[in-house]
């Protein structure tokens, strides 16, 4: 019977899972809707991973159980919403061997296997983690929406409908992103605003972060001045993890994750700018957190060497 191990990416906005087999070699991939782990309600990230799982393996004509499933979700960084779902998970006979951590865990192993460097991510919301020289782990940022998540989706899209009641009230300068917030969610005033923004989801809410960009392209000065302030914060985080972790004795490599990091991402080029200030070390590889995830389950099924195509 041929072996198989699968790694799960999941967050705010979608699930993607990769089948690989014994050799790493990869057999199929699958995408499907957010999963993020909650104590409270585990299988709700439980029966996205299975879907994606499921789509994946089907595809591929892969029967269950595989030898190793490692997912990595979004809120699995609290132990009690990790070890629920992965309970969850384990009850459902996809593999015979379930863990689950979180999505910043999977995107740094594709990264950075089990060396050192430093991720910086910024899609729905943040963090910047990294591991020393040394082998000492940490991180900044990424304690949720509603106390962190600076320079995140969530935080452009929360400060772009507050600048867009000031604008209505006329406590802040005027900006184009009244007219263009509305468009983007089909809503003809304020006050329909204000009701979406009192059952809008974090994913949502992030979604309004493209919108702002698209503003500040054309010159808007405020929607300029909500992208100016997140790249502020994720260079605090950044430099916050770089002396935390230090002295380096080379210049620590970093990767670049989320989708507002990603190549052509809205604040991609100014996070390169100062990358290069730092003297850092990117690497060029686009992340996949599916990826990473693969290479955990093959470890967790007992096998320890790099996918084809990349380094240890």
């Amino acid at each position: 019977m041929s072996v198989h191990y699968v790694g799960v990416d999941g967050g705010g906005t979608k699930t993607r899972a990769l089948v690989v087999d014994a050799q790493g070699r990869e057999v199929a991939r699958a995408e499907g809707g957010p999963a993020m782990a909650d104590a409270s309600a585990p299988q709700v990230a439980a029966d996205a991973v299975e879907a994606v799982v499921r789509a994946a393996l089907d595809s591929a004509g892969v029967a269950l159980p595989v030898a190793a499933l490692w997912a990595g979700l979004s809120g699995a960084g609290r132990e009690a919403s990790r070890s629920a779902v992965e309970l969850d998970l384990a009850r459902r006979g996809l593999s015979e061997s379930v863990r689950v951590g979180t999505d910043v865990e999977a995107a740094f192993h594709d990264a950075f296997g089990d060396g050192p460097g430093v991720l910086l991510i910024s899609g729905t919301g943040s963090i910047a983690w990294g591991r020393a020289e040394d082998g000492r782990e940490g991180r900044v940022g990424g304690w949720g929406h509603h106390i962190g998540d600076e320079g995140s989706g969530y935080a452009i899209g929360l400060e772009a409908l507050r600048r867009v009641v000031r604008d209505v009230d006329g406590r802040a300068p005027d900006t184009g992103l009244h007219e263009a917030v509305l468009a983007h969610l089909a809503l003809d005033s304020v006050e329909d605003l204000v009701r979406w923004a009192d059952s809008a989801s974090k994913a949502e809410v992030a979604s309004l972060a493209p919108v702002v960009a698209g503003v500040a392209d054309g010159g808007d000065s405020v929607a300029g001045e909500i992208l100016v302030e997140a790249v502020e914060d994720l260079q605090g985080h950044l430099l916050t993890i770089l002396t935390n972790l230090g002295p380096w004795q080379e210049p620590p490599r970093l990767a670049l994750g989320g989708g507002l990091l990603q190549p052509g991402g809205p604040l991609r080029d100014a996070m390169e700018r100062v990358v290069t200030a730092y003297h850092l070390a990117p690497r060029d590889r686009p992340l996949d957190g599916a990826r990473g995830a693969a290479r955990l389950a093959m470890a967790a099924g007992g096998v320890n060497r790099p996918l084809p195509g990349e380094s240890a």
